[in-house]
């Protein structure tokens, strides 16, 4: 059997019939219907103070970035009616969370004594091994503690909700997805029971990259890239030590293992909030990578717009993955090769096993032999084109070899890619 290819005409997303409807309908209601509710932070702060019956929303410094995302999406993004509803949902639902991660603050006191010790933070960026590599880690059940996507998406519990309900409400995200865009699961795999990017925790500050990547919203993101990240990452740790307070593993001796590309550009802010943080930096010849991330991003927006302009995507994400690496390499300098570790992709293609063995060991957990048995059983599930095979190319968004080494050239001196 043929394995199941990707779509390459990014400008036509895929749209199942019944979606294509309902955007027609809704798109032809008159002023007073579902879409008229406007995108305005006051009104959908209001709306999850209803949804929840809470008020305190906990450092308000999120306002700003939400009022100019909201400017940018309504002014830029061209959303269609389905991506309109579930953008609202979405933001109505990580306000909600605010809302409910201050309730747990204030009702259990020694969540804030908790403490993140040496964590493992893989970064690096998209395309380059990190999903693989943290999917790996993750598999040290015990010593290693993953953020799975079902707490990603929902850190606190609604009232009266358990694990099983949660992991439940990410399984039918995990569905509806799938069935919006069959094709972004060939790109970048999601497991609702899965280990996710701590960058939905950055998002409950509205200061993350999640908008751009899944919506045109260049005013927005050209904002972000100019304002302090304090307020993010201290909101990622509030939320990591109310997840950990939750459902720590056992034992003293264990590690989170947290990945995004995002901390790529803000690596001085993990110290910060973090206690002593291994930084696994993974490398891959850009040429080898932009254009899958390019592909992924163009997805990603195809979810939300029938208006997708891969040209546009090329030039942005040149620039953005050359942003992200640059201030990555300035940043290392400040923290010291005592505490990067860097893992070039055709290592870890070719023995993940010792690379996984020398993160632990760098990290201080160590190795035995049930560790090597649990990783050797994981490398035998992490295959790839599981899901189908991602077809893509630089061209198809404007760039080419030399128009990207160019870009990388610093970068990819430095790191021998």
């Amino acid at each position: 059997m043929t394995a199941h290819e990707t779509s390459t005409d990014y400008a036509n997303p895929h749209r199942p019939g019944p979606v294509r409807l309902v955007n027609r309908l809704l798109g032809a209601l008159p002023a007073a219907g579902p879409l008229s509710r406007a995108l305005d932070a006051e009104a959908l702060m209001a709306e999850a103070r209803r949804k929840t019956g809470l008020d305190d929303f906990g450092d308000m410094s999120f306002v700003e970035p939400l009022s100019v995302l909201l400017d940018s999406i309504t002014r830029e993004a061209r959303l269609h009616a389905t991506g309109h509803l579930i953008t609202r949902s979405r933001i109505v639902s990580t306000l909600a969370t605010r809302l409910r991660l201050e309730e747990l603050y204030a009702k259990n006191p020694n969540v804030e004594r908790g403490r993140l010790v040496r964590p493992i933070v893989i970064v690096g960026l998209p395309r380059t091994g990190t999903t693989f590599l943290h999917r790996l880690l993750a598999n040290d059940s015990g010593r290693v503690r993953a953020l799975m996507s079902w707490e990603a998406l929902m850190p606190v519990s609604r009232p009266r909700a358990n694990g099983a309900s949660r992991a439940i409400a990410a399984q039918r995200s995990e569905s509806a997805l799938k069935y919006l865009a069959p094709d972004f699961f060939a790109v970048h795999p999601i497991d609702a029971n899965g280990p996710e990017e701590e960058i939905l925790l950055l998002d409950l500050a509205f200061r993350s990259t999640v908008p751009e990547a899944t919506m045109n919203v260049p005013t927005y993101a050209s904002w972000l890239e100019g304002v302090d990240q304090s307020p993010a990452y201290r909101g990622m740790a509030r939320a990591l030590k109310a997840l950990q307070w939750r459902r720590a593993p056992i034992g003293d001796n264990w590690r989170w293992v947290l990945k995004t590309p995002h901390h790529l550009e803000w690596l001085d802010e993990l110290p910060k909030v973090l206690e002593d943080p291994l930084i696994v930096w993974t490398h891959r010849a850009p040429t080898e990578v932009v254009g899958s991330f390019c592909s992924m991003i163009a997805h990603g927006r195809g979810v939300f717009s029938d208006h997708v302009d891969p040209l546009d995507i090329g030039r942005s994400w040149l620039r953005k993955g050359k942003r992200m690496v640059d201030r990555a390499m300035e940043a290392r300098t400040r923290l010291g090769d005592a505490n990067v570790l860097d893992v070039k992709y055709k290592d870890l293609i070719r023995d993940p096993l010792s690379v996984v063995k020398a993160i632990e060991e760098r990290a201080g957990l160590g190795w035995n032999r049930d560790v090597e048995a649990r990783i050797r059983g994981a490398m035998t599930t992490e295959k790839k084109d599981r899901h189908g095979v991602h077809r893509y190319s630089l061209e198809a968004f404007g760039l080419s070899d030399a128009i990207v080494n160019e870009a990388f050239g610093a970068y990819r001196a430095a790191a021998g890619v």
